[in-house]
């Protein structure tokens, strides 16, 4: 059973380093790799089930956005004060609290994207059902950011287990590199390398996270479009 559990793991791995997405390849995508394009808009909305009595409001996907146009902020977050991120999406919402001791550079650069409105309007263009969600893609294709990037090396011992919330990037840039793309671990403990920054944590709303995981049927766009509709700053 052991040899069987590598192999698979081996096998995954190597799907996911051909894939692209957002800002990381070898787990989730990342800016330099193709994805699959995102998923075509409705025409009605209406809500669809996505199991244990939830639902999901059922949007139009939004027109994409360009890519770039950001400038990284010039200052950092303030140490003793702590930082979430309220993503309101149409199944619902989900908080993260950023981590700035392991990642001040990406946290301070998600916090002023998400001030200047960089996320609102931008889909969910990856869902692997066990593995991970990944947003953050003004473009929705995989392969865009916003315009520069961000180093935050993950310690060697980084889990990406359920709830953990990193950064993608591509197979050839180095460990801790980000734009946008972030990606939500929804596995028990998907068995990452520490090549991807680790941001931050789901505190709230992982209920919302595991419905919009539901909606995946493989490794690129959900059954249905998931939208972010809003990512606001919480302090405290």
């Amino acid at each position: 059973m052991k040899l069987v559990r590598v192999g698979l793991l081996l096998v995954l791995a190597l799907v996911l380093a051909a894939c692209g997405g957002g800002d990381d390849e070898a787990s989730p995508t990342t800016d330099t790799a193709t994805t699959e394009a995102p998923p075509e808009t409705e025409t009605e909305a209406e809500t669809t089930a996505t199991g244990g009595g939830e639902e999901c409001e059922t949007v139009d996907a939004p027109e994409p956005k360009p890519d770039g146009g950001a400038e990284a902020p010039e200052t950092k977050l303030d140490p003793g004060t702590t930082y979430k991120l309220v993503v309101e999406t149409n199944c619902g919402s989900f908080t993260i609290q950023l981590d700035q001791e392991t990642a001040p550079n990406t946290s301070a650069s998600l916090v002023a994207l998400a001030r200047d409105g960089f996320f609102d309007d931008v889909i969910f263009h990856r869902v692997v059902p066990g593995f991970v969600i990944q947003g953050g893609d003004p473009t929705g294709t995989g392969t865009g950011g916003p315009g520069y990037k961000t180093v935050d090396v993950p310690p060697q011992d980084a889990s990406y287990i359920q709830g953990v919330v990193a950064m993608a990037k591509s197979g050839v840039e180095p460990p801790g590199t980000s734009g946008s793309q972030f990606f939500v671990v929804t596995g028990a403990d998907v068995g990452l390398p520490p090549e991807y920054a680790v941001v931050g944590t789901v505190t709230e709303g992982l209920d919302t996270v595991l419905r919009i995981d539901a909606l995946g049927t493989g490794d690129g766009p959900p059954s249905t479009p998931v939208v972010i509709e809003k990512v606001t700053v919480e302090e405290s």
